[in-house]
Formats: C-alpha cells, sequence, structure tokens
C-alpha cells in the first residue's frame, strides 16, 4: 500500500490540469517499484524518500519535471537525456503529457536502480567548500525580493556558483529600459524555477 503524504495530495490537486495525469502517474510507479518509499515536500515539492532522498518531481505552469536525487550513477538516465535534447530541471526533460514518458517498465527500472544506489548507501560527491567571502554577489534588493517569493527559486540560485548568479544579475542589470528589465527579471524567476543556469541553452 502506498504510504501517501497529504501534503503531496494538496501539491497534485494544485497543480495545471495537464500536469495532474503526469504527477499521478510518477507517483504510482515510484510506489510500485518501492512500497517502502516515503513521501515528503522539500524546497517546495513532492520529494519520495528511501534512506535518504530517492527522486521528485515538480509542475509548472506548462511542464513537469521527475529527477533522482543520484542520477548521474544511473546510465540509463544519460540515454532519456539525449534523446530529450531540451533541458529541464530533472531526467526526464520537460513532460506536458503522459505520453512523452517513457515505457513504464524503463521508468520503473531506473527507479529501482536508485532504490539499490540508497539502499547500498552510495554517497554523493562532496561538494567543493568555497570561502564564504566569495559567496557574496551585490544583488539589489529588487532582484532578490523576486527571487526569494518562491522557496524553488531561492533554493536553485543559492545553489548556483558565484559566477551563475552574476550572470543573471548583471543579464538584468544592463538592460536600458525599465520594461526590459522588469521582462528579464521575470524570465529569471522562470529558469530558476527550473533549476537553470542564465545560459542554459548553450550548456551540454
Amino acid at each position: 500500500m502506498m504510504k501517501k503524504s497529504k501534503e503531496v495530495d494538496v501539491y497534485i490537486s494544485k497543480s495545471e490540469r495537464f500536469a495532474k495525469p503526469i504527477l499521478k502517474h510518477l507517483r504510482v510507479l515510484v510506489h510500485f517499484a518501492c512500497p517502502e518509499i516515503e513521501e515528503t515536500i522539500k524546497w517546495g515539492f513532492p520529494h519520495f524518500m528511501y534512506n535518504g532522498i530517492l527522486c521528485s518531481m515538480a509542475s509548472f505552469n506548462n511542464h513537469c519535471a521527475f529527477g533522482f536525487w543520484k542520477g548521474k550513477f544511473i546510465p540509463q538516465l544519460e540515454i532519456i537525456i539525449n534523446e530529450n535534447g531540451e533541458s529541464a530541471m530533472g531526467n526526464f526533460g520537460r513532460i506536458t503529457s503522459l505520453a512523452e514518458l517513457p515505457n513504464d517498465k524503463i521508468i520503473l527500472n531506473i527507479i529501482e536502480l536508485a532504490v539499490v544506489l540508497n539502499k547500498s548507501n552510495i554517497k554523493l560527491p562532496p561538494r567543493t567548500k568555497i570561502n564564504s567571502s566569495a559567496l557574496r554577489v551585490n544583488i539589489p534588493d529588487f532582484i532578490l525580493n523576486e527571487i526569494n517569493k518562491n522557496k524553488l527559486t531561492k533554493f536553485n540560485f543559492e545553489k548556483f556558483t558565484v559566477s551563475k548568479r552574476k550572470e543573471y544579475v548583471e543579464w538584468i542589470l544592463e538592460a536600458k529600459t525599465v520594461t526590459t528589465k522588469k521582462k528579464r527579471l521575470q524570465k529569471t524567476v522562470e529558469w530558476l524555477a527550473e533549476g537553470k543556469s542564465r545560459n542554459w541553452k548553450y550548456e551540454k
């Protein structure tokens, strides 16, 4: 029996109409692959836990995302990423319908591999420690306030390197008109919610 979280129920119910069947289907597959998995909300979106974070899903205005915490250790995901082409938070690209998901057997296999990784206590490589003074970026309040309105946007921005944060800030401030500044700020918030850097289109 699925160990459901009421918070995840609420998250799905508040998602866009197109997103609900996608989120529900992914949720069922996760619990089918491993009934011991538990649900929680972290950083504003659903996470599935098994000896730590296993995977997560999220919905946005026009697409959904599904990703694995230790995805870099799962070769099958590389094939899916390469076939998708379009960048997005997670490992399955921008999902807009059930038809865009891989075959259920493929997804179940990937979930099972992720469970084995967590069960074996495989650790992600430690992040490089950076001197705190190097993390300071001069960010105007009007930019910071918009970024901090959403927990996921704030989380993604803070996990970026200093140079990637500066790319966003400088791009906004270089705009010659107030209207352009607002448009760039709106786009920044949108991309950050998806985990994208400023130059994501040119990154491999």
